[in-house]
């Protein structure tokens, strides 16, 4: 019941996470108008790590989780270059597509975290993933042309770089995951601070600095950042501990279809045959990824870490009744089967 319980809260906050950032391609959308994509995405990090850094100091007596260490060093520096790379890519293709278009291609996110966590981290993908790949990445790719009359295709530019971000953000995810049985304040804060002043240098080096900038949109700019990036982040990395990069970001896949609402409501943008085409392939993939379920007999190796846990289940079964609380720990081995995702105990490899 506590695993279930768990892996419920892990869905609760993907969607959770999926809902805060549905709202910032619309309203990125908007402030573009008076910031450049450079400087939109510095001030969206730094208000993730300024929001963050205030919870986290008034919560900082009252935290259990597990600090970052130097094993994570690698991780977080890769972390950082990636999402000042990303928000660039998708906030300058933000401005040569529409945002409801944007906001749909967000889903190849999911397809990019999940090719790079079977790659390189050898994460179990069954049947249906696979199948929601392939329905994701086709209408992903039907979203970067447009179709006119049928018998005219035009290139998109703008959903080009918006799909470059989401590929950005699939090693990102997965580099994320690796570190997301540590503190999640500590991670978005590192995070914002460190993505948002890199791409506030880039800016300043390759870009005019004005102080003809308005202080209004870039208050507004930071708001949308605590918002749409803190705690998003904040939700996911929670939900990345006990369900892995890809389940996640399966999940995460509903922030598209809520920023195309918001778009909609928005702007009023008129919809290309593309996008009526794609909607309901991207519909019916995601469908595939949430229901998508992995059990096998599996074995768990001698493992010693630190993490938030407690003492309920098969994992944690060292003696003395504490509530959650982290400290370093050795799993013994075990063999058994049952239904799991990949958290930070079942990343074991696939023969299979």
């Amino acid at each position: 019941m506590k695993k279930r319980n768990t892996q419920v809260t892990a869905i609760l906050f993907a969607l959770l996470a999926a809902i805060l950032f549905g709202l910032n391609a619309p309203l990125s959308k908007i402030l573009l108008e008076s910031l450049s994509p450079l400087l939109l995405a510095s001030l969206l990090y730094l208000g993730a790590g300024i929001g963050m850094g205030f919870i986290y100091l008034g919560k900082r007596n009252k935290n259990n989780e597990a600090p970052l260490d130097k094993g994570e060093r690698k991780w977080a520096i890769l972390m950082i270059l990636l999402d000042i790379l990303a928000p660039f890519l998708l906030l300058y293709g933000l401005k040569l597509t529409s945002s409801a278009n944007a906001s749909l291609l967000f889903n190849f996110e999911m397809v990019a975290t999940t090719i790079v966590a079977l790659m390189i981290f050898k994460e179990a993908i069954g049947r249906r993933m696979w199948l929601a790949i392939f329905f994701i990445t086709l209408s992903s790719f039907l979203l970067t042309i447009d179709l006119v009359q049928l018998t005219t295709i035009k290139f998109s530019y703008g959903s080009l770089l918006v799909l470059l971000a989401c590929i950005t953000w699939g090693f990102e995810n997965n580099f994320t995951r690796n570190m997301s049985h540590k503190d999640p304040y500590q991670i978005v804060i590192l995070k914002g601070f460190g993505s948002g002043i890199g791409a506030l240098l880039v800016y300043i080096v390759f870009e005019r600095f004005s102080l003809q900038i308005l202080l209004y949109p870039m208050l507004l700019a930071l708001l949308l950042g605590f918002v749409s990036y803190g705690l998003s982040i904040f939700f996911y990395i929670k939900a990345q501990r006990h369900l892995g990069a890809a389940r996640t970001s399966t999940l995460y896949a509903v922030a598209p279809f809520l920023g195309v609402i918001f778009s909609l409501i928005l702007f009023n943008e008129t919809l290309s045959l593309s996008f009526y085409v794609a909607l309901p392939l991207m519909l019916f993939g995601a469908y595939l990824a949430v229901f998508e379920k992995h059990n096998h007999l599996h074995t768990h190796t001698v493992m010693t870490h630190n993490h938030l846990h407690s003492h309920n289940g098969l994992h944690h079964s060292h003696n003395h009744n504490i509530p959650d609380h982290s400290h370093l720990h050795t799993h013994e081995k075990i063999t058994h089967s049952h239904e799991h995702k990949p958290d930070i105990h079942h990343r074991h490899t696939h023969d299979n």
